[in-house]
């Protein structure tokens, strides 16, 4: 599965050459799965620029790494999504995602369970045939509004 791999994406790349010498310089970004920190892929590349003992290779973090996340299936938020889902005529299912997410930064640091939820096929996220309609709309309304009283009503 693509969530279980290392998806690297090539962002940019540019290429110089002159009397004596050439050079490159990629721009590279990598989706991680969750069993490989940001801190041992970039241990990784530079053990790995090492076999390159003729040539000057560096490796420079950019940006903010966000370490990839996976929530439970069987918490009682969980499972106040999965009743609210099927009580609203749905068939609820889980989804693992490759893209980055408020989700990755917040649920590590607050420690609590968290579920992405929302209308629409997945599918079809960030493409230009994303949609949904009104009637998708509405029925996400209503599990989230279900979704609150399970939790705040359940002793």
């Amino acid at each position: 599965r693509a969530f279980d791999r290392i998806l690297p994406t090539l962002r940019h790349i540019e290429a110089r050459e002159g009397d004596f010498e050439q050079w490159a310089r990629l721009r590279i970004g990598c989706r991680l799965p969750v069993e490989v920190t940001p801190a041992d892929w970039y241990a990784a590349l530079t053990k790995t620029s090492e076999v390159f003992q003729t040539s000057e290779v560096s490796i420079a973090p950019l940006g903010h790494p966000i370490p990839a996340w996976r929530g439970e299936r069987n918490n009682p938020l969980v499972r106040a999504f999965l009743g609210a889902i099927r009580a609203a005529g749905g068939r609820p299912g889980f989804v693992v995602k490759t893209g980055t997410a408020d989700v990755n930064i917040v649920a590590p640091v607050w420690g609590c369970p968290a579920v992405v939820y929302g209308p629409g096929d997945s599918a079809l996220d960030h493409t230009p045939e994303e949609r949904i309609s009104l009637a998708e709309y509405a029925r996400a309304v209503d599990v989230l509004s279900a979704v609150l009283w399970r939790l705040t009503t359940a002793r």
